[in-house]
């Protein structure tokens, strides 16, 4: 078998892990494997690829980013992108693996439902696939928010002052949420629990009433700013599939310049950014790429093509591709107000 594999998407520490796993499998069993470069835009127009054998695959566990390059591919416009991919999928490959979140996957979907031997692979570190524990790159964007904020207490406590520190999380919490948890948050705004602006600021002016004298607030980048009592800037950027560039809305600025107003207790912002993104996955995303990645490659050769990977108490199964994008995975209230126990 001649199989493809890609990655799409925004780029996400454990990719080259799976990549990995994928490579090892398939070669192992005699199959050739092509890497795709650059997500859905290395099938349009055809083929761009190289084949990949072992020495490619050599050490690059611990590496973050994607060795097959990703970009965001807009397949809709102009219109006949996702029948080019199908054409060249049908012409040029006998299966793909395709590792990526919401917006890969519905591609994957769409593929599949149109008859292309097609698998899918999870990876998002915004955790917001359904019907699986575990997405590519979620463990290490969390270990990163953790670390910044073990940083970000000793300055604030140093100088008392209010950080807030903004955080990944489009449309879901689950980045702010575990990372704040385990970083020692004073707060934390979520889209899926609506608070305001004055929430926030009394909450933090009781915080310094009992004397604390500093205090961390954590808020996801998804956090709609009219919910929390300011407005939509206008003409926001926005990337390549035309999805708004969430960092370009600034609700962490807005947040700190509102608590700076209303307490008059210095506040600093903190946007982390792409340094979520960046450098060695965690020992967690590690092990589970490799497992999800050979649980990927196993589905090609088994020809259980629409499936992907789902881990589920602790162990790994495979589901429909479409049940990963049936629903948003969102943050629970009871682990919002769990975490909110030590606010």
């Amino acid at each position: 078998m001649k199989i493809g594999v890609l990655t799409a998407g925004g780029d996400a520490p454990g990719l080259n892990a799976a990549l990995r796993a994928i490579g090892r499998s398939v070669l192992a069993e005699g199959h050739e494997l092509i890497g795709i470069h650059d997500g859905w835009a290395g099938l349009v127009g055809g083929l761009k690829g190289s084949s990949l054998q072992r020495p490619d695959l050599a050490n690059i566990l611990r590496e973050g980013g994607t060795r097959l390059g990703s970009i965001r591919y807009n397949l809709d416009e102009p219109e006949g992108g996702r029948q080019a991919v199908l054409d060249t999928i049908t012409r040029e490959l006998d299966a793909v693996i395709a590792i990526g979140g919401d917006g890969t996957l519905q591609v994957a979907q769409w593929l599949a439902e149109r008859g292309a031997p097609i698998v899918g692979v999870g990876k998002t570190l915004d955790n917001d696939l359904s019907h699986t524990e575990y997405c590519i790159g979620f463990d290490s964007a969390v270990s990163i928010v953790a670390e910044a904020l073990d940083r970000l207490h000793t300055t604030a406590a140093s100088h008392h002052r209010i950080m807030v520190v903004e955080t990944m999380g489009r449309s879901t919490g689950w980045v702010a949420t575990m990372g704040g948890l385990a970083g020692g948050a004073d707060f934390i705004a979520i889209p899926e629990v609506p608070v305001t602006l004055d929430d926030i600021t009394a909450h933090v002016r009781k915080r310094h009433e009992r004397g604390s004298a500093s205090s961390i607030v954590v808020i996801a980048e998804g956090v709609q700013l009219t919910s929390i009592g300011d407005h939509e800037r206008a003409n926001v950027h926005t990337d390549g599939i035309g999805r708004v560039q969430m960092a370009r809305r600034s609700v962490g600025a807005t947040l700190a310049d509102h608590l700076s107003d209303t307490t008059g207790i210095e506040t600093r912002f903190s946007v982390l950014g792409h340094l979520q993104r960046g450098g060695s996955p965690t020992a967690i995303d590690r092990i589970w790429a490799t497992r999800v990645g050979i649980a990927a490659a196993d589905l090609v050769l088994a020809g259980k093509f629409g499936r992907m990977p789902s881990v589920r108490c602790a162990g790994v199964t495979d589901m429909p591709i479409s049940d990963a994008i049936s629903e948003v995975h969102r943050v629970p209230e009871e682990l919002w107000q769990l975490a909110g126990r030590f606010f």
